[in-house]
């Protein structure tokens, strides 16, 4: 089952390689973005927290999530060094994707989008890909 978010983003429930429910949420409508050829690297963050049993985060932890979900597209769709493609939420972490120009720019728009909110336990991996080769597996593509 997907379910349309809006026009711009696609939710849907998968299950892991250990078949734990995973909910993914996918931006569409970037392929302008994708082609451009100015987006090359591929951020993910990752917050690990203690979930439920079925591997989910608190009320709470969730709320904070939602936050710095909303506080960060506010801040690359104001400025777009960077575009967040994908959510994953599930198997006791939450993942962030993003494509960006400049990890420079990336890293300090991130901390002032996030200066407002509390602490969070956040690991950053970097990856060099100018195809958006992840996002294209990611979407079936």
């Amino acid at each position: 089952m997907t379910i349309k978010v809006s026009d711009e983003w696609l939710t849907a429930p998968t299950a892991s390689e250990s078949g734990a429910m995973v909910i993914v949420t996918v931006r569409t409508e970037i392929d302008e973005l994708r082609l451009s050829g100015k987006y090359n690297s591929r951020v993910e963050v990752t917050w690990r927290y203690a979930g439920d049993e079925k591997g989910m985060p608190s009320v709470t932890d969730s709320s904070l999530m939602e936050q710095a979900t909303d506080a960060l597209n506010a801040a690359f769709n104001a400025d777009p060094v960077a575009v967040m493609t994908g959510i994953y939420t599930g198997e006791n972490e939450r993942n962030w994707v993003f494509y960006t120009r400049s990890l420079h720019i990336f890293r300090r728009k991130f901390n002032e989008a996030l200066a407002a909110l509390p602490a969070m336990p956040l690991e950053f991996d970097v990856d060099d890909d100018p195809q958006w080769q992840h996002y294209l597996d990611v979407i079936g593509n």
